[in-house]
């Protein structure tokens, strides 16, 4: 019985590694962004309070469970790429384009609060696609997108409850 480890092959998908570290550093921002976005909705989820709490404390459970499940499809093509995923509050923090939020604001700025945070994660993302067109990679600019619409859409959905 041999314990000898057979070296896997290497990755030859039609990405170049140089390519391939490009965007998976991109899309280990995203990851940052996408994973702070997560924690900042889900803090709000369990401290808003007021008159709008029902309504914001359904919304927001929708949107971190939403949120929640893309962080494996972002890490899962990091993976695919060849590359390890970030997984650390250290990692995530160096990444990230969105700060923390201290303390617990009011409704109405929870709402602006994350307006900001899923533009910031739309803006993360849209800016990887010149690095994924120039490389051909297809899924990585399917995933971008679909990321961008959510982002996207749920920033209009939370901009409207400002408005007059």
């Amino acid at each position: 019985m041999s314990t000898k480890k057979t070296k896997a092959p290497s990755i030859d998908i039609g990405i170049s590694d140089a390519d391939r570290k490009k965007i998976v550093a991109g899309l280990s921002g995203l990851l940052a962004d996408s994973y702070t976005l997560y924690l900042m909705t889900h803090n709000f989820h369990w401290n808003v309070k007021g008159p709008q709490f029902n309504s914001l404390h359904v919304m927001f459970m929708g949107q971190y469970t939403e949120q929640w499940n893309a962080l494996d499809l972002i890490a899962e093509r990091i993976r695919a790429l060849g590359f390890p995923a970030p997984g650390t509050y250290k990692e995530f923090v160096k990444l990230a384009t969105i700060k923390e939020v201290e303390g617990v604001p009011s409704a109405d700025d929870m709402v602006r609060h994350l307006v900001a945070a899923q533009e910031a994660t739309a803006r993360t993302a849209r800016k990887l696609f010149p690095v994924v067109a120039e490389a051909d990679d297809q899924p990585t600019a399917d995933l971008l997108t679909q990321r961008l619409e959510v982002h996207e859409k749920t920033a209009w959905m939370l901009r409207s409850l400002l408005e007059d």
